[in-house]
């Protein structure tokens, strides 16, 4: 069961890969779809946004629906209905019908992350957390850096409609194989006295609801920090590929070549917040002070993502946006593993994870609209999203070190204590 659990961490790194691929997409062949269409850049950031919506309010129902079901049944249900609608992406002819899709594949990509932390909080120890962490959460940076060449070079070949297709197909396989490989004895999701993992994710403390979730200060901070990273990381997936076409002249060959070096940055860098954070665990440090050492501090380096709008030199534009890209992988091994550290007890897992995800994904929404209207009234100017874009990583550096609370179980003392810092005062 010791050799099972790399085995589930690496079904579940696949399965973001293919997530981040099928999301990605759309951006690559946005420049084709445009043409095609006849749309603008607010049209078509208005589309990019389309699966934001469905993706974000879909996160807490999901996390909600994972602790339930278990995530051996809810990661490749996920994984089926995304694939269908990416899929289906393809015969789109109006911006209503690919606004639509976009909708559904979100509804889909909303159970990968809180599943996959769901499984990584049963099957490893926190000190074994944030390395486990950042090895699944590293397929979203291999899933955008394998979309940008694959499906460019399929767009090339066969046109931007196969491009959906062919990358639908590939969550089929990987249902295929997560039945096959995944075991299949225990009874609900690792509850079999055989097929029980090697540990547990924290022991039960006091009962909370659901709805109580909210009262906890250290929440919201992970809430906001998370908003802040994925606001600059959605950058990177949805107008990244416009960006070096318009601003730097980037063709799709190029696109397939230099365009994808921060996502291929962004690989290690996960992996070295991972590596560090458990490392600084293990030598003592408190687990409060590992994980935010590692958060506050990617959060700061990624803000240099800001100058790379003041700059004509691709390959330092380039550096510029892997520094920052690497950064934010950095932080985010740390970020994934708090639903497992600050969890009451291993039934709100996934559902701490989908609320911090719903939270991160409405940037999404705000980046490609934002984005979008953005270029419209600066004529094509990018400058203003990148500044933006920089200001969210100081204040998401901000939330971990200051908002976030002591990390350990939340409790219903420091509920109470919030409570009570609100209360009106009385003489």
């Amino acid at each position: 069961m010791r050799k099972m659990r790399w085995v589930v961490i690496f079904l579940a790194f696949l399965a973001i890969a293919i997530n981040y691929i099928d999301r990605a997409n759309l951006a690559v062949a946005a420049p084709q779809i445009e043409k095609a269409l006849g749309i603008g850049p607010a049209e078509m950031g208005f589309i990019l946004s389309g699966f934001f919506w469905t993706y974000a309010l879909m996160q807490m129902p999901f996390g909600w629906f994972v602790d339930r079901v278990g995530a051996r049944i809810a990661l490749p249900l996920a994984v089926g209905w995304w694939s269908l609608f990416t899929a289906l992406t393809a015969s789109a002819t109006s911006v209503a019908g690919m606004f639509g899709c976009r909708l559904m594949l979100g509804v889909g990509e909303a159970g990968a992350y809180p599943s996959c932390a769901k499984l990584v909080s049963q099957w490893f120890k926190p000190e074994q957390r944030a390395f486990a962490t950042s090895i699944f959460d590293s397929g979203s940076r291999v899933g955008s850096a394998l979309s940008i060449p694959v499906v460019a070079l399929i767009i090339s070949s066969f046109g931007w409609e196969a491009s959906f297709v062919i990358t639908g197909v590939l969550g089929a396989v990987w249902i295929l194989g997560w039945f096959l490989i995944y075991r299949t004895k225990s009874k609900g999701d690792m509850t079999g006295a055989e097929d029980a993992p090697p540990v547990k994710s924290v022991a039960p403390k006091n009962k909370v609801s659901w709805a109580s979730l909210f009262k906890y200060r250290t929440l919201w901070g992970m809430m906001l920090g998370f908003f802040c990273l994925n606001f600059v990381i959605y950058f990177f997936i949805t107008w990244f590929p416009s960006y070096l076409v318009q601003a730097h002249g980037f063709s799709l060959k190029s696109l397939g070549t230099l365009g994808m070096i921060p996502a291929l940055m962004s690989i290690p860098g996960g992996w070295l917040g991972g590596i560090v954070s458990d490392s600084l665990f293990k030598r003592g440090w408190s687990l409060t002070a590992a994980r935010k050492t590692c958060m506050v501090g990617g959060m700061l380096l990624s803000s240099v993502i800001t100058l790379s709008a003041f700059t004509s030199n691709v390959y330092l534009m380039l550096a510029f946006f892997g520094i920052a890209y690497g950064s934010l992988a950095f932080a985010a091994a740390s970020i994934w593993s708090l639903p497992g550290d600050v969890a009451p007890s291993p039934d709100y897992v996934a559902s701490i994870s989908g609320i911090q995800n719903f939270a991160s994904n409405l940037a999404g929404i705000v980046i490609t609209t934002f984005t979008g209207v953005m270029l419209a009234i600066t004529k094509g100017s990018f400058t203003i999203p990148l500044c933006v874009a920089g200001g969210f990583c100081f204040l998401g550096a901000f939330s971990y070190l200051v908002i976030v609370g002591k990390v350990e179980p939340l409790n219903s003392a420091e509920a109470e204590s919030l409570r009570d810092e609100h209360a009106p005062s009385t003489i």
